[in-house]
């Protein structure tokens, strides 16, 4: 007997966690020069971050590295921009932690913001 993964799956109830052969990726939509840095919520599959750096020579992809490192909890060198460098899109690869880790951790921030 074969089973299918669970529908409570952490990647079920936080859409913007995508798990791939190649590894596991947060969709992230970023709203720079806002007045705070903060984690918004979801919006269409995406996480939603909002950050006071500009996006000029890759100053908001820095400070969402730096952002996304204190929230999980785990060294910048841990996270990478996968796709979107100059978009507001962005698919961020995060090494060392796996989808329930991910999931409980930006459950808290989601939480906060």
């Amino acid at each position: 007997m074969t089973r299918k993964s669970s529908s409570s799956s952490p990647s079920k109830t936080l859409p913007f966690i995508e798990e791939t052969p190649k590894g596991l990726f947060i969709r992230i939509r970023l709203q720079p020069r806002s007045s705070r840095c903060a984690v918004e919520g979801v919006q269409e599959n995406s996480l939603k971050i909002k950050l006071t750096a500009p996006p000029v020579e890759g100053e908001a992809n820095r400070a969402l590295i730096e952002f996304l490192s204190d929230i999980l909890g785990i060294r910048k060198s841990a996270l990478s921009i996968d796709s979107g460098t100059k978009s507001r899109e962005k698919r961020v690869r995060v090494e060392g932690l796996g989808v329930k880790e991910i999931a409980e951790r930006l459950s808290g921030a989601l939480k906060e913001g």
